[in-house]
């Protein structure tokens, strides 16, 4: 695919990067994306994403805005609450690029619609806010044999990491976190608090790895960094990465 003259333009800065450039540039005008959770994280991520030109991106949140979500989650204005969060940020995206292509689900996804939500991904990044949905989530990648990008933010503290079960001697997931949180009871920014600053930080470096993981195989930049876990502080500040092994008796992928 070649990029048009119309939007060489926008993404000049891009282009010139040898480590991206024309080819890369158009990989990236190809790939779908699916945002599990448009909150603290989908935020910035759904916006350098966007901003960096991938061709499809399907939202998808069955919460609505409310007002305690403008500290963090930069997209929404007072107009937006009250407003489902997928119908918001489609309209954020169709006021800064009308090229891109954009659907939206409110429904809440789980075990049993997640293979339909999700089917036909080059990604998803899983952004929401408990274990039960990141598992079906997890699960649902793995047999669908998607890519799945996760990341998670607390307090002043967060993490992001890539994950690819269907391929040999790669986690999933479920082998980072195992069975035992296969449920909705998890602590919540309401209850813990969260520096809304810290949610940008996570976000936009997950946009970061996300990039690297659609330009395998396509520019330098590809790099997947399968099962590293890249934890972010934001008290010291400062990261740390951690390697994590594919479990052989994972539910979810040790049979890949």
């Amino acid at each position: 695919m070649s990029i048009s003259a119309d939007r060489l333009d926008r993404f000049a800065r891009h282009i010139v990067l040898p480590e991206i450039g024309g080819a890369g540039q158009a990989a990236l005008a190809e790939m779908k994306v699916a945002f599990v959770g448009i909150g603290g994280i989908g935020n910035p991520a759904l916006q350098y994403l966007a901003a960096a030109g991938v061709g499809h991106l399907a939202l998808i949140d069955d919460d609505r805005v409310d007002a305690s979500n403008l500290q963090r989650q930069t997209m929404f204005a007072e107009r937006d609450i009250g407003h489902g969060k997928a119908v918001s940020a489609r309209r954020w995206l169709a006021n800064f690029d009308a090229g891109l292509s954009v659907s939206i689900s409110d429904w809440r996804i789980d075990a049993g619609n997640a293979g339909e939500l999700l089917g036909g991904m080059d990604l998803v990044l899983d952004g929401c806010d408990n274990f039960s949905t990141r598992l079906a989530v997890s699960d649902a990648c793995t047999a669908l044999g998607i890519p799945l990008l996760s990341a998670a933010v607390g307090r002043f503290q967060g993490q992001v990491a890539a994950f690819a079960g269907h391929l040999p001697d790669v986690p999933c997931y479920r082998c980072f976190v195992g069975d035992a949180f296969d449920a909705d009871d998890c602590d919540t920014c309401a209850e813990d608090g969260m520096l809304g600053a810290m949610a940008g930080w996570v976000g936009t470096f997950a946009a970061l790895q996300a990039i690297r993981v659609l330009l395998a195989g396509k520019a330098a930049f590809g790099n997947p960094q399968w099962g590293r876990l890249h934890v972010l502080d934001g008290m010291k500040p400062g990261m740390r990465t951690i390697s994590i092994a594919k479990d052989p008796a994972c539910k979810g992928c040790g049979a890949q």
